[in-house]
């Protein structure tokens, strides 16, 4: 299961504290810690407290005025935040905390909580305000990483053509790889069906690649399969050498030249 986050709206006297629930779905304010105008003693409490609920990332907020730009606030935050990244190994993120005050004043006004006793709670109720916003920030993040994911996929089948033979019949190849080899350009390609074939004769068999030497100028170029054997080794070993250093190196090491 992934660590908890923690989360500290830092101020002057007293320092805001929440922590996500175990599933890093909602925020929960914490004890506010108040300040003992030892600065360095300060940063070490911070740090012990996110270190002893287990916490993976500290999230602290970044106050900044209204329209963005930065305050003298936003320097002694920014050099609270820095002492704390040289005090504790857990990673360190900002989090733009404009409004989480205003809103968290909100919350204790509505629940019917009176003036004097908010100062108890506000700082942790902000925290909590700047930690909904980092979670709601990153699962948004991991939506965008998704459909990335299934864009790629999407992709991956373009590499699939239609490839005419001289006898006027269409055959389904997938790409793998393009290199350039003598100052010319070379293609390879597979043919799944017949991949397919070969591993139901021969238990062993390997995929079979063709090998294409890509000719005519930019606006009229075509694919001319490579016939001699000593070119066609070559330019095979070739691209071994270049495919083998990508990741990809033990598909490179299954295919073989089609000799036909």
């Amino acid at each position: 299961m992934e660590k908890r986050i923690a989360a500290f709206d830092i101020g002057d006297k007293r320092i805001g504290v929440a922590f996500s629930d175990p599933f890093n779905e909602y925020a929960m304010p914490g004890d506010t810690y108040w300040r003992t105008g030892k600065f360095t003693e300060d940063v070490k409490a911070i740090a012990r407290i996110a270190e002893e609920r287990g916490a993976g990332t500290i999230v602290c907020g970044l106050p900044v005025n209204f329209d963005g730009s930065e305050s003298v606030q936003t320097e002694k935050t920014r050099r609270f935040i820095e002492a704390l990244r040289a005090e504790t190994r857990i990673p360190v993120v900002t989090e733009d905390e404009r409004f989480t005050t205003m809103q968290a004043t909100q919350t204790l006004i509505e629940g019917g909580v009176r003036r004097k006793k908010r100062k108890n709670s506000v700082d942790s109720i902000a925290a909590a305000c700047i930690l909904d916003g980092y979670l709601a920030k990153r699962k948004k993040e991991k939506e965008k990483m998704s459909l990335k994911e299934e864009s790629y996929d999407y992709d991956d089948e373009n590499n699939f053509v239609e490839l005419v033979d001289e006898n006027g019949e269409s055959h389904r190849y997938e790409h793998v790889g393009t290199i350039e080899y003598r100052g010319e350009w070379y293609c390879f390609f597979t043919n799944p069906e017949e991949a397919e074939e070969a591993y139901e004769d021969e238990e062993d068999a390997g995929e079979e690649i063709v090998v294409f030497r890509l000719v005519g100028d930019e606006d009229d170029e075509s694919l001319e399969m490579v016939t001699d054997d000593k070119l066609l080794d070559e330019v095979f070993a070739e691209f071994c050498n270049q495919y083998g250093d990508s990741e990809d190196a033990d598909e490179a090491a299954a295919l073989e030249p089609d000799e036909e």
